[in-house]
């Protein structure tokens, strides 16, 4: 089995699905309600859990285990999924994220975050035993300080170092350097290299890291750039009915991820990545409606 070590936020989701987002004043009422386990990272864990990874995760949350009911249940799904999560830091006192989600009919969602910033003193308590025997680590943004010393652990084993680049930062952020690939969402792209192009975004970037870099855009084409910073390539995605988008970054992430593991190229691993995803999108529940490996394989074959 393909080993990956995942670091990064860890959130509880609650998740309403709406017809139409709430306006200033109103009141609506949901069709459906899940409480489940969200996150970058954390969705990325188990989207390569099912898949058929095996996967180790370290994240910051609230603590100490027993007296943050949060923090206690996120890790408690985890370890259902199959999840290790033996680099998971509690810090007594702080009570772990907690994200308010609504998913409108269009299954585009709108986000609200509690976040105690104590959470961002939390480091990693001893990144090269979390990454010895890995062949890759994941990491997302949300937490830089916590990852960078993981990803600095990574690069030293020679082994693939992905970056989910989901939060606006600076341009030349050390986390990139630390990157063998770093993936943006749109958004983190277009405020982090400062333009709405994204293919101006991805050259942008090129001047500040060696990585592979690549941007995801929702229902349109992944766009992507090798190492050697040629043109801007696009891989399609798979047109599916879009019923509930949150989460569909991360499965995207933890599915390329596994991908560049069991020694597919950068095409390959994009498409294996894009059906992940799509699978994802196509219907409710967050990180419950990730993918099995079985599913995945069965997209990819029919189309």
């Amino acid at each position: 089995m393909a080993k990956v070590l995942c670091a990064g936020v860890a959130v509880l989701d609650e998740v309403f699905r709406v017809r139409e987002f709430p306006t200033p004043d109103t009141k609506v009422a949901a069709s459906d309600f899940l409480a489940i386990g969200g996150g970058c990272a954390a969705n990325a864990a188990i989207a390569m859990a099912r898949l058929g990874g095996k996967v180790r995760f370290a994240a910051p949350l609230g603590g100490p285990p027993g007296s943050d009911v949060i923090g206690d249940r996120l890790v408690e799904g985890l370890t259902r999924e199959g999840v290790d999560c033996v680099g998971c830091v509690r810090v007594p006192g702080v009570r772990t994220s907690v994200s308010a989600i609504f998913v409108d009919a269009r299954g585009d969602r709108t986000i609200a975050t509690y976040r105690d910033h104590r959470l961002d003193a939390a480091m990693p308590d001893d990144p090269d035993r979390l990454v010895a025997g890995m062949d890759a680590v994941l990491v997302d943004n949300c937490f830089p300080d916590f990852v960078a010393p993981i990803c600095r652990a990574g690069r030293a084993l020679h082994i693939p170092v992905v970056v989910d680049a989901d939060k606006p930062t600076n341009d030349r952020h050390l986390l990139f350097g630390d990157a063998t690939h770093v993936i943006f969402s749109t958004e983190c792209l277009q405020a982090t290299a400062g333009t709405d192009d994204l293919a101006a975004g991805l050259t942008h970037m090129g001047k500040f890291t060696n990585a592979f870099l690549a941007v995801t855009n929702g229902p349109n084409p992944v766009l992507w750039c090798d190492c050697d910073r040629g043109a801007i390539h696009e891989t399609p995605v798979f047109a599916i009915e879009t019923v509930d988008t949150l989460g569909a970054g991360d499965v995207f992430h933890g599915a390329f991820a596994l991908a560049l593991v069991e020694g597919r190229g950068i095409e390959d691993a994009l498409r294996f990545a894009a059906s992940a995803a799509g699978l994802k999108c196509s219907r409710f529940g967050g990180s419950t409606a990730a993918p099995w490996r079985a599913e995945v394989d069965a997209l990819l074959a029919q189309r």
